[in-house]
């Protein structure tokens, strides 16, 4: 069997986010209970809804509530998955073979990069420019995209930093994409995060015939547990698509439908992207507050959307061993960055509660003056690898068995 690269960060989540007492390692905002958001006749068509298997693309009504957020798409360019992470991987599926060349943005969610590595694609990842807000370095993607790319991939709005390309950004990544026909797939799951507007960034979606994009109601709009996603593409790819996803699930679950179609009507969406709008903005207020209290030992970029901080912290301590102390010491859950492709910061989520949110930072304030008085802050020792990037000499954190040096392969 082939070499396998496992999912780091949905790993580690996965392993952890029920054992601890304040879960900070998620991407979104606190979830809703199915009685919070539904008025009494909503709640009548969700216990109306027959219990057989539905449209296996997607109820008529979803896909067009779906296409009513992308200008000039039609249900038929709509295929509904369990969650964007089975659109996306079914847009590898469908279109990635071994061999391909594929580019990637990191940090970032690193989803299609895992699986174009697994299928045994050559895959150039681009570094976003931490002193720069976080900014594309363009040069550098126009480089990358070559007649030999099949696919370029990225997160608009990007998930760690929050950063939005610009509308020059976006018209010049889909030019580098056109000028070899590469397809281009934006996965836009935190359109509507962001903060300091009301304005929703826009899509890359209707800029090129080769753009494929995907979203969900997990981020922005708090109901995560519905997994209820989506790709929008050209109506042939979504035709290729629909028989992958006949494959792997066959369908999304009824209810869910029916929840995700009511999500969708236009004055619920709008309520739904408020309360988002507001937990993420006052816990934007609240971690920018904690940040002036660690004495630069913690900073951060700003960030345009999501509910989510990417904090750099100057600790002689890898992110990871870092996050396991801050678990195993004062049972706080936080991502390691380089589960999301940036050594030494933390995703930290704070679109929860503000209690549960503040009460998180402290204990997570606690493991870092802790290190810093054990290490000295940045006096450790640092090592250089081939790549360029610095790490620091740690001892093996407890709870974690490391891949295989060349990987995980089933045997």
């Amino acid at each position: 069997m082939p070499t396998f690269r496992p999912f780091e960060l949905e790993h580690y989540q996965s392993l952890y986010e029920h054992t601890v007492d304040y879960n900070l390692a998620d991407s979104s905002v606190r979830c809703l209970g199915t009685r919070e958001w539904l008025s009494d006749d909503e709640i009548a068509a969700l216990l109306d809804t027959g219990l057989f298997y539905p449209e296996v693309n997607g109820t008529r009504a979803l896909r067009e509530a779906i296409a009513a957020l992308y200008p000039g798409a039609a249900a038929e360019q709509i295929l509904v998955t369990v969650g964007a992470s089975q659109a996306n991987s079914m847009v590898c599926a469908t279109l990635l073979e071994a061999g391909d060349e594929i580019v990637t943005i990191a940090p970032g969610y690193r989803q299609v990069w895992g699986l174009a590595h697994n299928t045994g694609c050559v895959v150039h990842d681009i570094a976003l420019d931490a002193e720069n807000g976080w900014r594309l370095d363009m040069a550098a993607l126009e480089q990358a995209i070559t007649p030999r790319t099949r696919l370029v991939a990225l997160v608009n709005p990007n998930n760690p930093t929050g950063t939005v390309f610009s509308p020059s950004e976006m018209q010049q990544i889909v030019a580098a994409c056109a000028r070899v026909g590469a397809w281009l797939h934006a996965d836009e799951v935190y359109r509507g995060t962001e903060l300091a507007s009301d304005d929703e960034t826009p899509s890359f979606w209707g800029m090129y015939d080769r753009v494929i994009c995907s979203g969900s109601l997990s981020k922005a709009y708090g109901l995560a547990g519905l997994r209820i996603g989506w790709a929008v593409a050209p109506a042939m790819l979504i035709d290729a698509l629909w028989r992958r996803h006949e494959y792997a699930v066959i369908a999304a679950a009824a209810p869910s439908m029916t929840l995700a179609t009511i999500a969708l009507q236009p004055a619920k969406r709008h309520m739904l992207l408020e309360r988002q709008r507001r937990l993420s903005r006052t816990g934007r207020r609240l971690i920018m507050a904690w940040l002036e209290q660690l004495d630069g030992r913690v900073r951060i970029q700003p960030a345009a959307a999501t509910s989510i901080a990417f904090v750099r912290f100057h600790l002689p301590i890898t992110s990871f061993a870092l996050a396991e102390r801050i678990r195993h010491d004062v049972s706080v859950l936080v991502a390691p960055g380089s589960a999301l492709g940036a050594e030494h910061h933390l995703r930290i989520t704070v679109g929860y509660e503000p209690a549960k949110v503040q009460a998180a930072l402290d204990r997570i304030a606690t493991v870092i003056a802790r290190v810093w008085a054990t290490t000295g802050g940045v006096s450790g020792r640092p090592i250089s690898h081939g790549s360029g990037v610095r790490a620091w000499r740690q001892p093996a954190a407890r709870g974690w068995i490391a891949p295989p040096r060349h990987g995980w392969r089933w045997k």
